[in-house]
């Protein structure tokens, strides 16, 4: 025969040994030892797996020796509790071609940002004060998804130059909930110079598809980083060039990628707020001049001698002074329409201040409201109050009116609001009988 046909006749014998299972070919003569004793190792290996596998059943498959075979994992933090499949086999059902896929939960992370990118664009290109509030709200309506900071945080670690954060106060609300004096987290998108529109910066609808783009480069990355780990644990290490990668090594489980650690949010700042002269000294000593630094220690001087000395005794309480609607009517005709809130009102915990029938109808005449906020009628009694009184000691006052003349004030409770009704044309008179009416049972009890 040929040279040629004794060469094909040698490859299918060797291809028919090869098809044999179990059968390793047999080493050459001129291998070294050392490579006669690895194939030695590695087929007593292979006997004993096959010897657990069969004591143990199929669903058992043995654990070698530690050290002998090696099981190449990523490292992932400890759950308390188990995913759903759904999420940790997402990548190997999407019906796409192998490629750079994402987690599951990096995929919902993406779409959490293009909802907060898209919901940004809207209120910030119509000059509205973008809240995190509006923003949480609108993102939750369109994902049915819950979106909290930590979901924001996560955003502001991938994509950091994607929004500006404040904290800031007195921004509107509208009824969302919060008080406008509140610190609330504002968003502001980073834009360009160039990106502006009538001199003002302008999110388009192009710059919101970069910016989703980037988003997504930035995820990519994240996982590429993961998976240079994973490479660089393999034994022997694999390098492989970024511009090379177009897909992930196949023991390489992307849905155990690590959840990303959020970014810190600015926190609203801590305001020290001063109630006595010592604190107002101790504060700013050294910032004022030598005799307003003495005229404060004298009266914390004071202050501190009187809470520790007897109290002083209880003064009469002071009469109402005059609404600014009621301003050029005399004092004795004001005093005969309406008489002093005798001095048994003040026994049922109430500090003497003129929430006086008549006050309280100043207040409603120069609002020229038939019903007023209670946060804005107590700051306007407190107003006219010749001594200074807390809003909330006021509000008892106007609840004890409601309670008493439930005919003349009524308090109703609106959305988060307070509302305060008065009946304008009720007789002054008759209101203030039954006041001193109620006062003189008190007093008797």
């Amino acid at each position: 025969p040929l040279p040629a046909q004794e060469d094909v006749a040698v490859l299918q014998g060797r291809l028919q040994r090869m098809k044999v299972p179990g059968q390793v070919p047999p080493v050459p003569s001129g291998t070294g030892s050392d490579l006669r004793s690895r194939l030695e190792r590695v087929r007593q290996l292979e006997l004993r797996v096959r010897q657990r596998r069969a004591a143990s059943g199929a669903g058992d498959t043995g654990a070698a020796p530690e050290g002998e075979i090696r099981t190449l994992t990523l490292s992932c933090p400890p759950r308390s509790e188990k995913p759903p499949a759904y999420q940790r086999f997402h990548s190997l059902a999407q019906d796409l071609p192998p490629g750079l896929t994402l987690p599951y939960k990096f995929r919902v992370l993406a779409e959490m940002f293009r909802s907060v990118d898209t919901i940004t664009g809207m209120l910030f290109n119509r000059a509205e004060t973008v809240t995190f509030a509006k923003v949480k709200q609108g993102v939750q309506d369109m994902m049915r998804r819950q979106f909290e900071e930590q979901h924001l945080g996560q955003i502001k670690a991938v994509y950091p130059s994607s929004y500006r954060l404040r904290q800031e106060k007195n921004v509107p609300t509208f009824g969302s909930g919060g008080k406008k004096s509140e610190y609330q987290l504002t968003l502001e998108p980073v834009l360009g110079e160039e990106e502006k529109v009538d001199g003002r910066p302008h999110l388009s609808a192009s710059r919101l598809l970069e910016r989703r783009r980037e988003f997504h480069r930035n995820l990519v990355n994240i996982v590429r980083e993961h998976h240079k780990a994973f490479l660089a644990a393999l034994s022997p290490p694999m390098v492989v060039p970024e511009e090379k990668l177009t897909r992930w090594h196949p023991r390489f489980n992307v849905d155990e990628v690590p959840d990303i650690s959020p970014a810190e949010l600015p926190r609203p700042p801590q305001e020290d707020r001063l109630s006595t002269a010592q604190e107002v000294l101790s504060t700013a000593r050294g910032m004022l001049s030598p005799k307003m630094e003495k005229a404060l220690a004298n009266l914390a001087l004071r202050t501190a001698e009187a809470s520790a000395g007897e109290p002083a005794p209880s003064k009469s309480p002071a009469p109402a002074s005059t609404s600014t609607a009621l301003r050029g009517v005399s004092q004795g005709l004001l005093e005969r329409v309406s008489p002093p809130i005798p001095a048994q009102m003040w026994g049922w915990g109430l500090s003497p201040c003129p929430s006086h029938p008549l006050g309280a109808l100043g207040v409603f005449v120069a609002e020229k409201k038939p019903a007023l906020s209670m946060e804005l009628l107590c700051a306007r009694l407190a107003d006219s109050c010749p001594e200074p009184v807390a809003p909330g000691e006021m509000e008892k006052h106007v609840r004890l009116f409601a309670e008493l003349l439930p005919d003349w004030v009524g308090v109703h409770a609106l959305r988060t609001d307070t509302y305060v009704k008065l009946d304008k044309e009720k007789d002054l008179g008759l209101v203030t009988e039954r006041l001193n009416k109620a006062a003189k049972e008190a007093g008797a009890l």
